[in-house]
């Protein structure tokens, strides 16, 4: 094993948390039982907020390395659920936050924090999906749990340019589901309906949209990575005993709404956490993705970049510049 890797590292200085690739000893590694050499990782909103100046103080110990996600191979473990050369995946956890991550050549982590990376997919693959493909596909199993079926009508993705949004759409289309997504970036359009999109609305028209409790129903379900006032308004769209999948703050963390979409229609709200998610629902749903998740789409909305773009790419994702799926090759 080489006794240094390269890593985004996070330093506390006297007025900000600075960040840069450099190296760093393998003696340096968290305490855990299996260590994994690291091919790919990913830039999330959670790694924007830590790399540019650490807002929002996800991160309270320093030296740090962030990166939430990682796929890689086995080197070492002390826990028998994994040997040398086995291929894994990492999730959630609060790592990238109060363990180190995977923006990294080496990572040390619990094995139950693993999984195994599902038949089908590759190291590359599995982190185009990462935290925000796992997201969606969490995000459709809930729906489908409260009676979303094809046949039931429109289902909205908000933020459908983000990571989140466009595996959503990806997903959703393949199982046979009309979509409608929101998008601020009309340019996009074109991206969109090729992911499976039917129809594409200015995300104006879910922020200007006039506050009244109750509107023509028109979604029988939803995934909703903005939050705020897009959140608002899609409730009182609802049809009667639609869902709405909630796994994102892009708009804002408040909700300012009426009870009358519960209560009068009988809407669900389904709060959706893939941080910590038991390993046994983690094992079927990265199942899932293998099946439902069309590859070709998924590389389609996929850039790779290099450990030293991460940076720059951490600005950009905080801006909502970033489309699709950023991979990042730790080793390029």
């Amino acid at each position: 094993m080489s006794e240094t890797f390269k890593a985004v590292l996070l330093e506390q200085g006297e007025d900000k948390v600075s960040a840069s690739v450099t190296d760093v000893g393998v003696d340096a590694l968290p305490e855990g039982d299996v260590t994994v050499a690291v091919e790919y990782s990913t830039i999330n909103y959670k790694d924007g907020l830590v790399v540019n100046g650490n807002i929002g103080r996800l991160v309270r110990e320093f030296p740090h390395v962030p990166g939430i996600d990682f796929t890689g191979t086995v080197e070492q473990s002390d826990n028998s659920a994994f040997a040398p050369g086995d291929k894994v995946v990492l999730t959630g956890w609060r790592v990238g936050e109060i363990h180190w991550g995977g923006l990294a050549q080496k990572a040390r982590v619990n094995a139950d924090w693993l999984v195994p990376l599902p038949e089908g997919l590759t190291t590359r693959q599995a982190m185009a999906v990462g935290t925000a493909g796992f997201t969606s596909m969490l995000c459709v199993d809930a729906l489908e749990a409260h009676g979303l079926t094809p046949d039931a009508g429109e289902v909205l993705v908000t933020g459908g340019a983000g990571g989140v949004g466009s595996v959503a759409i990806a997903i959703l289309a393949k199982l046979g589901y009309t979509v409608v997504t929101s998008s601020g970036r009309r340019e996009l359009e074109g991206y969109l309906k090729e992911l499976g999109a039917s129809e594409v609305i200015d995300r104006a028209d879910l922020l200007e949209a006039e506050s009244r409790p109750l509107e023509r129903e028109r979604w029988a379900g939803c995934v909703d990575a903005v939050a705020g006032k897009t959140l608002a308004t899609v409730l009182a769209q609802m049809k009667y005993g639609g869902s709405v999948a909630a796994c994102g703050l892009a708009g804002g963390n408040t909700l300012e709404t009426t009870v009358l979409p519960f209560l009068l229609r009988g809407v669900n709200v389904l709060g959706i956490d893939s941080v910590m998610q038991p390993k046994e629902h983690r094992l079927r749903i990265w199942q899932r993705i293998a099946t439902d998740l069309p590859l070709d789409k998924l590389d389609n909305m996929t850039r790779v970049a290099s450990l030293g773009e991460v940076p720059d790419l951490a600005k950009s994702i905080l801006a909502g510049d970033v489309r699709g799926r950023t991979v990042i090759d730790v080793n390029a």
